[in-house]
């Protein structure tokens, strides 16, 4: 693994109904990329807000020697095809994701750039101490252990979007054409070297989380869908469990059934109950599992755009880093001894 030169950095921001905590965001966004070396662009995604965000977005990205670059979509297409309309703006060597919501602090984006800058193609984040209610942490866990067993990475924290990625990586994923796209797993899938990084975790100040049970749902049919087959498959594996289990419970019946006699089981009525409720829940599971992948087909053939950019607001190229005290008294003296050689 060779050192990745970094010439530009690049931090994509999806925003939707953030209005109260984006002046906060952006003040300590900035900041912290104060702090980098190479040149940097902020570019914040508004998702269709209906609350005063894209105005502020706008505002910020008008104003003078600004390093804020506001894309504005026309409505809301969810937060992983907000980030993919910034990655189609960002011109960064390295691209970092960052929620609005300041659970995540701006402030790791340093470290995450150094460690982009060792040479890893994804660099991801696992929350210290998270700070989110049960219901959502423990569905969290089964999600990234099926997400590892699947797909052979093992990153622990799928769920936390402040992660690096290379621009190679970057312009793979853009080369995609699925409309279901979950980022972290898709670079995962062009990504040789990889690498985790723990980060805190903050309780939101502002506002509620943007997804409510039913878009966590969808989320994880979104993730069963379009990362493997193997729902598919395991699918044919229990059906053809259920068979052979089927087959050594009849012979059991009938076993039982000439030894003991009709009346022990109520002349079998409530065994074959049980057993079509449970061939008719393993269909209803096949079918619905079915239904999914037929749906993805179906977005897949009408071929629409994920998204539709109203408006790019850009006010300059992205911002160099601040000079340092060494480097402009090296430059002083670099003139002096020119002058006098003069």
């Amino acid at each position: 693994m060779r050192p990745y030169p970094i010439n530009c950095v690049s931090i994509v921001i999806p925003v939707y109904n953030e209005e109260q905590s984006l002046p906060e965001l952006l003040r300590r966004t900035e900041a912290a990329c104060a702090q980098l070396t190479q040149p940097f662009e902020i570019v914040l995604v508004d998702d269709g807000s209906r609350d005063d965000s894209a105005q502020i977005l706008q505002d910020a990205a008008e104003r003078a020697g600004s390093s804020i670059v506001a894309v504005i979509l026309n409505r809301n297409y969810g937060q992983h095809a907000a980030i993919m309309a910034g990655f189609e703006q960002c011109k960064g060597d390295v691209v970092i994701t960052l929620d609005a919501d300041l659970q995540n602090p701006p402030e790791e984006i340093p470290r995450l750039v150094e460690q982009a800058a060792l040479g890893y193609d994804v660099v991801g984040t696992v929350r210290n101490n998270r700070q989110d209610s049960a219901w959502r942490r423990w569905p969290s866990r089964v999600i990234n252990l099926a997400v590892q067993r699947s797909t052979g990475v093992a990153m622990s924290d799928y769920g936390c979007m402040l992660r690096a990625y290379r621009r190679t990586i970057v312009d793979a994923m853009l080369a995609c054409r699925e409309r279901s796209t979950f980022i972290p797993i898709l670079a995962n899938s062009f990504a040789r070297h990889t690498t985790e990084v723990l980060v805190q975790h903050a309780e939101r100040e502002h506002g509620d989380s943007k997804y409510s049970p039913m878009r966590l749902i969808n989320l994880m049919f979104d993730l069963v869908t379009c990362m493997t087959t193997t729902p598919l498959r395991l699918l044919s594996i229990i059906g053809f469990s259920m068979a052979i289990v089927g087959g050594l419970f009849a012979f059991m019946l009938i076993f039982l059934r000439l030894i003991f006699g009709a009346a022990w089981a109520g002349d079998g009525s409530f065994v074959l109950f049980a057993v079509l409720f449970i061939f008719t829940g393993g269909q209803f599971i096949g079918m619905g599992l079915l239904g999914e992948y037929l749906g993805r087909m179906y977005s897949d053939v009408r071929a629409r755009p994920r998204f539709f950019i109203e408006k790019v607001l850009r006010s300059q190229p992205p911002v160099a880093a601040p000079v340092t005290t060494a480097a402009v008294s090296e430059e002083s003296s670099t003139s002096t001894s020119n002058q006098v050689a003069s």
